[in-house]
């Protein structure tokens, strides 16, 4: 049984409702972490609807911050556990996304995952393994999960745009073209690269500047 998302949203600036971005935390964080992004955003995407879903699991001693799956090295589990919670993740998000494509009456072209660090990795899971391509994938500061099978599960191919900051001490940046060239080597034919320099596990203002550009026009905006 998937479980429900409880998610943080800021409505379209202009009232109209013609797109919407779902962001996706990192580990030890909450929906609200991105979703400030919404407001430097929404001026250039007025007809937005931006969202931010908790992911499923709260963390044991750590007040409002969620996993969307366990990691072995910072909390001790073990592979297998991973593996599980990331399946049981997948199915969480991809039943957010069906209700929420419903609820608003948008097609998934009109949708734009934005996922940072473990919410990358969630973006780059879901997406390919799902029917219908989303408008695009912004993927800060991740990587992709399980290269070696994608070839054999993908679905479908929505445009990407992978960004790294090159002084990340968290998810390293090689793997930014380890992604790309596992995503090639599944026949993407729209993969993108931005490196942040001097940047280190975050966001910074030249790779906003990218992911805006790259959000209006795969919205056709």
């Amino acid at each position: 049984m998937t479980r429900v998302l409880q998610a943080g949203r800021v409505e379209p600036q202009s009232g109209e409702l013609r797109s919407i971005v779902v962001f996706l935390h990192g580990y030890g964080a909450n929906g609200a972490d991105l979703l400030g992004l919404a407001d430097p955003l929404a001026e250039h995407l007025p007809d937005t609807l931006f969202v931010a879903p908790d992911a499923p699991e709260a963390i044991d001693m750590m007040p409002g911050a969620y996993q969307w799956f366990p990691i072995p090295w910072i909390d001790g589990s073990s592979e297998e556990e991973a593996e599980r919670g990331l399946r049981a993740a997948a199915e969480d998000l991809n039943a957010f996304l069906d209700a929420l494509m419903v609820d608003e009456d948008v097609l998934p072209e009109q949708v734009v995952l934005f996922g940072f660090s473990q919410g990358t990795m969630m973006s780059l899971h879901v997406a390919p393994r799902r029917e219908d391509p989303v408008a695009g994938i912004i993927a800060f500061s991740g990587r992709l999960l399980n290269p070696e099978v994608l070839a054999d599960e993908v679905v479908s191919r929505p445009p990407i745009l992978l960004i790294h900051g090159d002084q990340d001490d968290v998810v390293p940046p090689q793997s930014l073209p380890q992604a790309a060239e596992a995503l090639q080597g599944a026949g993407w034919k729209d993969v993108y690269a931005h490196v942040m320099k001097g940047t280190a596990h975050g966001i910074a203002p030249d790779g906003l500047s990218v992911a805006l550009a790259f959000m209006r026009d795969k919205l056709g905006l």
